[in-house]
């Protein structure tokens, strides 16, 4: 049986803590396939077709990757996939509190599939596409932060926001 897991999220953009999550996770199940969810919380920068042609580009050598996006619950999602597991980032403590109330509800949706929580590389504890985003509009180097793909996007993005367009 073929083992599939769900890594979803926003992205707005993917940074490399979550390409190193992914690429991680890659390494662990047959297919994974990265789901950009719609928030309807989140006030976006990229549109969605955006982000998912960057995270195209950022894990294209990653053979099992499948990138797919999705307006509806996560469960739901997981379940016309097969997928038995979510796999959830963690930076610090202060996410898992976070993470565990949406784990627990994900869990009386749909108690056959699992979640797994995986820990980001030290060099990525503080970074999140907020902060990224918030030192690209400044023209900071984030060139460490996310792949060269994103890096360009990102400035092109704030350039026409500064030109109007």
């Amino acid at each position: 049986m073929e083992r599939i897991a769900v890594c979803p999220g926003s992205f707005d953009p993917i940074t490399n803590g979550h390409i190193d999550i992914i690429k991680r996770t890659s390494q662990l199940f047959d297919k994974v396939y990265v789901c950009v969810l719609n928030n309807s919380t989140k006030n976006t920068l990229f549109t969605h077709e955006e982000r998912m042609n960057l995270i195209k580009e950022a894990t294209k050598d990653v053979p099992n990757i499948v990138v797919d996006s999705y307006n509806g619950l996560l469960m739901d999602y997981a379940k016309t996939i097969n997928a038995s597991v979510i796999i959830r980032g963690l930076r610090a403590v202060t996410d898992f509190e976070y993470e565990m109330r949406i784990t627990s509800m994900n869990r009386k949706l749909n108690e056959d599939i699992e979640t797994l929580f995986i820990l980001t590389k030290n060099e990525y504890s503080f970074l999140s596409s907020s902060i990224v985003k918030e030192v690209a509009k400044y023209n900071g180097n984030i060139s460490d932060l996310v792949p060269p793909a994103v890096e360009k996007a990102l400035y092109q993005k704030y350039l026409e926001h500064k030109l109007g367009n």
